[in-house]
């Protein structure tokens, strides 16, 4: 059974295809996750601040 060459350079074109395709999608979801990450620290950050301004609120007041 001979290779058709051109069917094996079709398959290889509809691969690389597939992947810049695959490669692009990656990216996308990595800056998506980085976005995340930024938004998860700064709440922390608001949570933290807020947990400071309502401890010094409680704190027993010194006259």
């Amino acid at each position: 059974m001979a290779l058709d060459i051109e069917s094996l350079k079709k398959e290889r074109d509809t691969l690389k295809d597939s992947l810049r395709e695959l490669e692009a999608d990656q990216r996308k979801l990595e800056a998506d996750l980085k976005l995340l990450r930024q938004r998860e620290i700064q709440t922390k950050r608001e949570i933290e601040a807020l947990s400071t301004l309502i401890d010094i609120h409680d704190a027993p007041k010194k006259d």
